[in-house]
């Protein structure tokens, strides 16, 4: 028995023999010994207080400088919204993987340049005429009492943050991206595919803090038609002219401020823009009227205060819209035309008929009842609003809202609006939102079925609710 076990005992210790000299080897060829020994007697020597971060410093200066091992490169946006190039930089350091991320400036493509022909059509702002209007006698009637602000919950920042906090560490333990693990929370399994939301591009502000007299028109919006990927509808309008207009033409969002006096202004200036691009508005691109007329109430004088010392009753107010709609037909949409007052709003729905969708912004009255006439909800993004907010309106409202662009991706939002082409914060949106679309797309996993539907219940007024996502 000793002799037929003896072999394979044998055997193991001449593999151990072998490993032992390979070892020694390998360490006296890389001079590992010597450099072991200096660095004891230096240690010693020195005896400095952090033992472990002078041996640190001891290896790292020995170490193989870095050296590139990988370059990917793509097309992104800037922070005033003109195309560069981004460069993934992977480099081996201290036998360790890194990447760096690295930004060019690159100048407007040649096909851009030939398509704008020269033109600056985003830059007649510059140019608007000042025509001064009357101001009209106003009636005593009073408006129903306004209803009280809404409570500030002190610190509500931070509850959304630990709130984002925590979804963000449930996805980094399930090992998987945010946008997934958030779309797992809602329908309680990972969708075989995803729908990443159209964006809306908030184009020009004439709002109470334009420069202008016009105070209707909080943002007007252009919508793409849907179907095209992200970055082909930012780059198709010409967008990247943003970078020929002054920062101080451009408000906090990244959104155009002009000066206009009446509304029909704003939208020739859009439609002249289009022209210029050979983009037909009305075909390939669409608009939509924020409004925000709860702002705009004059509760002294029964009146919506649509220019400065120009008002109007509720009833010259559906005109004006009806005028609006009626003359530029690429108008799809129109968010916040009235306070929360059932009886104009039906009026104006009675109105408009199916030429246009109603949106209500709900952020602050989500249990509120649904207006008459109402098509789709904006939910915006609250300090306090935290990720089970966010779900639950998407439960009962089929919209929602969140403070990233990857929450509207896990949702299934139809539409996300992330304001315009001006400042740094909001193109990291654009961007994360193009680099989610490219990374569903290369994995297979980008739907393009509910494309059809999101178009439809915009324009064609059908009866389920439109989801839109608004920053």
């Amino acid at each position: 028995e000793e002799n037929k076990t003896f072999p394979e005992h044998s055997s193991s210790e001449m593999d151990i023999h072998k490993m032992r000299i390979a070892a020694a080897e390998f360490y006296r060829k890389n001079g590992v010994p010597a450099i072991i020994e200096r660095a004891l007697n230096e240690l010693f020597l020195r005896q400095p207080a952090d033992v472990h971060g002078y041996l640190a410093n001891f290896f790292l200066e020995l170490s193989t400088p870095p050296r590139i091992s990988n370059l990917r490169g793509r097309e992104v946006f800037s922070e005033n919204g003109q195309l560069i190039v981004e460069v993934e930089v992977f480099s081996i350091v201290c036998n360790r993987e890194k990447v760096k991320v690295i930004q060019k400036s690159s100048t407007t493509s040649t096909q851009m340049k030939n398509k704008l022909g020269g033109k600056k059509p985003l830059t007649f702002h510059l140019f608007f005429f000042y025509i001064s209007g009357k101001k009209s006698v106003v009636d005593e009637k009073q408006f129903p009492p306004a209803e009280p602000p809404e409570p500030v919950l002190l610190e509500g920042m931070a509850v959304g943050s630990v709130s984002l906090a925590v979804a963000k560490s449930g996805a980094k333990i399930k090992g998987m991206p945010l946008y997934k693990y958030i779309s797992a929370l809602k329908n309680q399994k990972e969708p075989a595919h995803f729908h990443v939301p159209v964006p809306w591009i908030s184009l020009l502000s004439c709002g109470k803090k334009s420069p202008g007299k016009l105070c209707l028109l909080e943002e007007i919006i252009l919508i793409s038609k849907v179907g095209h990927p992200v970055k082909q509808v930012l780059i198709s309008v010409g967008l990247c002219e943003y970078s020929k207009i002054t920062l101080s033409s451009v408000s906090h969002n990244g959104v155009l401020t002009a000066s206009c006096e009446r509304p029909e202004q704003p939208l020739d200036l859009i439609s002249n823009a289009c022209t210029n691009l050979k983009v037909p508005l009305g075909v390939d691109v669409f608009l939509a009227l924020n409004c925000a007329a709860p702002k705009l109430v004059d509760y002294s004088k029964g009146k919506y205060e649509v220019a400065t010392g120009g008002l109007k009753s509720p009833d010259e107010l559906i005109e004006v819209y009806h005028n609006l709609i009626s003359k530029y037909p690429a108008v799809v949409a129109v968010i916040d035309p009235f306070r929360r007052e059932v009886k104009q709003w039906k009026k104006l729905s009675n109105r408009i008929e199916i030429s246009c969708s109603l949106l209500s912004d709900i952020t602050h009255k989500p249990q509120a009842p649904a207006l008459p006439g109402v098509h789709g909800y904006v939910f915006r993004h609250a300090n306090e609003t935290t990720v089970s907010d966010i779900i639950h309106a998407t439960f009962c409202y089929q919209g929602g809202r969140c403070c990233v662009c990857v929450c509207a991706v896990g949702l299934g939002l139809d539409y996300v609006k992330l304001g315009g082409l001006g400042g740094a914060e909001t193109m990291a949106k654009y961007n994360r939102l193009i680099a989610i679309e490219e990374e569903l797309a290369q994995q297979g996993l980008l739907g393009s079925s509910i494309y059809k539907n999101s178009w439809e219940k915009l324009t064609m007024n059908v009866k389920w609710p439109l989801t839109v996502a608004a920053l």
